[in-house]
């Protein structure tokens, strides 16, 4: 059978390229292996994750702030985990239908199974063979391992294995400290587990500008994470209760021990690429496996695109999601795009932290002279009124043109505020754009306001 385009893979950035592509005309097919379509993201990923860290986070609010408000809460709360996966696991499949719904209304062919690449047009996906002009690899990623770390998935887990744990481990370790670690350890200890988080570099969420890490390291362990930096696991085993790790100083020396119930690794994530028949086709890759593209995602296999995490770069669904949408106005003849200065970065603790754009760091290294304009949550009525006022707003403008270079946000629904950040920077705006702008009163978004007023003349309520 013969497509415009064929899309293998149907993560975020996979089905929104399909969906795309059928809008502007073409007839599209879309590969997936899984009977279930949405990717990592929807299925075992963003979306479940989501979903235990908003329930969990309830019931932390309840057991934390619930007094605060004349309510009762506190140790009485209780926690029935079963229907917690319930509701995670409706949330995943009602999602996943609507994707198929959205499939069927596109008249997008939904082809279950695994593609590989036999050139010239053509992929196998079983005893089929399809055809397209145009061919676009969205496979994504999946987690990876490490050396004497044998993952089951039981005790020793994934992200995958940290969604549907059937208990509250009462001790979990976790070997790195990036957002889906600090996420999946949020869920747990909220719910009762002791956290230990093991990470090899002196700072958590590494993509962060310094002041945040610190920040956010300062409040996690008030809540109760423990964290073992400079450190690396250099063996883990079963027992019968759980999992005995060996852990290591990478300086200096130093070896422990540590009993836990469960190990989560989250030390990054590889490119899916089994099965693809990626060297027959001509698609080259780098030394990591990731598959190389130019500035229209085209491999070096003519005809041949790529999208996503299988790709390489910063790993977010939002990112993927834009690249499937530039690659199908390209294929349709019109000019796709993505702007990378302009993708925010969020990890779904609490508080959240979201970024977009520059760090100070980043600025430093650049010799870029720049303005910094911050204000606390501590100061703003809304957050005081929740009784969630830890965190902070700052924005990084030029000291020259005053033009937005970055911002940073620690606090209460900080994935939802760093938006207004994003779209001023997408249209090269000025901190005092910002700060001129009206905010509705009282709102956690006046915090945004008063970081841009505090680039210029000064903070309002400060």
């Amino acid at each position: 059978m013969t497509f415009d385009v064929i899309i293998i893979g149907s993560g975020p950035g996979g089905y929104v390229c399909a969906i795309r592509a059928a809008q502007l005309g073409l007839k599209v097919a879309c590969i997936e292996k899984s009977p279930t379509l949405g990717g990592t993201c929807l299925n075992i990923g963003c979306i479940p994750s989501k979903a235990l860290l908003h329930s969990s986070h309830l019931f932390d609010v309840g057991k934390r702030t619930f007094v605060t408000h004349g309510i009762g809460g506190g140790d009485g709360l209780t926690v029935n985990l079963p229907v917690m996966m319930a509701h995670k696991n409706k949330t995943v499949a009602g999602l996943t239908r609507g994707i198929a719904t959205l499939f069927r209304n596109n008249r997008i062919e939904h082809v279950v199974g695994s593609g590989q690449l036999l050139g010239a047009g053509r992929v196998r996906v079983g005893a089929r063979i399809l055809e397209a002009g145009a061919i676009v690899l969205a496979t994504g990623a999946e987690s990876l391992l490490l050396p004497d770390v044998p993952v089951d998935e039981e005790h020793i887990v994934t992200s995958t294995g940290a969604l549907s744990l059937p208990a509250v481990p009462t001790r979990l370790a976790i070997v790195g400290a990036g957002a889906i670690g600090l996420e999946l350890g949020s869920v747990w200890q909220r719910l009762g587990a002791h956290v230990t988080v093991i990470e090899g570099r002196d700072h958590i969420l590494p993509p962060m500008d310094g002041e945040v890490r610190q920040h956010m390291k300062r409040l996690l362990e008030r809540q109760g994470f423990v964290f073992r930096l400079g450190h690396k696991v250099t063996m883990a085993e079963r027992s019968e209760t759980g999992v005995a790790l060996t852990v290591e100083r990478n300086t200096g020396g130093g070896v422990d021990v540590l009993s836990v119930n469960v190990l989560l690794v989250a030390v990054g994530r590889r490119p899916y690429t089994e099965g693809l028949n990626l060297a027959t086709a001509g698609v080259a890759c780098d030394a990591q496996g990731f598959i190389i593209v130019d500035h229209h995602f085209a491999t070096s296999a003519a005809g041949i695109y790529a999208i996503g995490d299988v790709t390489g770069g910063t790993m977010l669904a939002h990112k993927a999601t834009e690249e499937g949408i530039a690659v199908a106005e390209k294929l349709a003849g019109r000019s796709g795009h993505v702007n990378y200065h302009t993708i925010p970065f969020v990890v779904y603790t609490w508080p959240e932290v979201a970024a977009v754009g520059q760090s100070e760091e980043d600025l430093q290294a650049a010799g870029i002279s720049y303005k910094v304009g911050k204000f606390p949550f501590s100061a703003n009525a809304r957050a005081r009124c929740h009784a969630e006022h830890d965190g902070f707003v700052k924005i990084l403008a030029d000291a020259r043109t005053d033009r937005l270079l970055g911002a940073h946000v620690v606090g209460p629904h900080a994935g939802d505020l760093i938006a207004e950040v994003v779209l001023g920077a997408e249209f090269t705006a000025a901190a005092e754009d910002i700060a001129r702008t009206s905010h509705a009163h009282p709102s956690l978004a006046e915090a945004v306001r008063e970081a841009a007023l505090a680039v210029g003349e000064g903070a309002l309520h400060l």
